[in-house]
């Protein structure tokens, strides 16, 4: 029996969907979710429906109760996910899961000097726990999602052009789809236990990379305007972007300008059996309809 939380999530939802297409009986399968509305589509499909959520500490022992494999996505919650997840791993150990994979994330420095520390604490926290607990284990070290890259830069980039303080520091992102490929992959089959995965793309890229496809793309001249950070805090706070959402994003850009997601990792290649998508193929796809 495998047991996915967070399973209406995004990520969950993926790998389940990977699972099934790779021919897992639904009947193998487990969603922890909280909503069982939410988890209408996966019960449809035959999946195995579990109620609770990562604040109920029974509800994670009777849902993870006779789990060979527990696949823990890591919860949204920045402020409550360290108590939450160290409660999930102990819930695990008392149902007598036998195999709990983590989805972490990518990084270099693991100090408080950190720019994104209080998005980082929690993983850091949970992987100690995990391999603390006695229970074999898997941990997957997500770079960040390369569909995430409009978030950072905006659905009218080529307009607008890319104002982002990353520099020229090249990164690894990848497609969440295919972390979601590679994470089912590894629960269908052997060979994993006590391993740890950076899952990251096998090119690396810059902003100005970015900039210079998308003018490619387009046809027309995106510049990439790399300011300093204070500069772009004002500008966000000028266009009234609310306060905890400059600090993340600042924040994601100080990481990336400072190298923690420049990885030579080639893990999530070898997990899937191909090279992942790359950030023409994603920039394209995404951008070609907005020029």
């Amino acid at each position: 029996m495998i047991v996915i939380t967070g399973a209406t999530g995004h990520f969950g939802k993926a790998t389940i969907h990977f699972l099934l297409k790779k021919g897992i009986f639904a009947s193998a399968i487990s969603a922890f979710v909280r909503s069982e509305s939410k988890a209408a589509e996966l019960k449809s499909k035959g999946v195995g429906i579990k109620l609770g959520d990562y604040d109920d500490y029974s509800s994670m022992v009777k849902a993870f109760h006779g789990a060979d494999k527990l696949l823990l996505v890591s919860g949204s919650d920045v402020i409550k996910r360290s108590k939450q997840q160290e409660d999930a791993v102990k819930a695990a150990v008392e149902a007598g899961v036998k195999h709990i994979l983590y989805t972490s994330f990518d990084r270099k420095n693991e100090t408080e000097t950190s720019p994104i520390a209080i998005i980082a604490k929690a993983h850091l926290e949970t992987e100690r726990n995990i391999m603390a607990s006695g229970i074999p284990y898997t941990i997957f070290r997500n770079n960040l999602y390369l569909d995430g890259i409009p978030s950072f830069i905006g659905e009218k980039v080529i307009e607008t052009g890319l104002f982002f303080p990353a520099g020229e520091t090249q990164t690894s992102f990848a497609l969440r789809e295919e972390m979601a490929e590679a994470t089912a992959n590894v629960l269908l089959s052997d060979g994993h236990k006590n391993k740890v995965y950076s899952l990251g793309n096998s090119e690396k890229f810059s902003f100005q990379d970015v900039a210079e496809i998308l003018s490619q793309v387009s046809g027309k001249n995106v510049p990439y305007l790399n300011p300093e950070k204070e500069t772009y805090i004002e500008a966000l706070t000028k266009a009234g972007v609310p306060d905890e959402y400059i600090k993340i994003f600042a924040g994601f850009a100080e990481a990336i300008k400072q190298g923690e997601f420049n990885s030579d990792s080639k893990d999530l290649e070898k997990l899937l059996g191909r090279k992942p998508t790359t950030i023409r193929e994603f920039l394209t796809e995404f951008y070609s309809s907005k020029s």
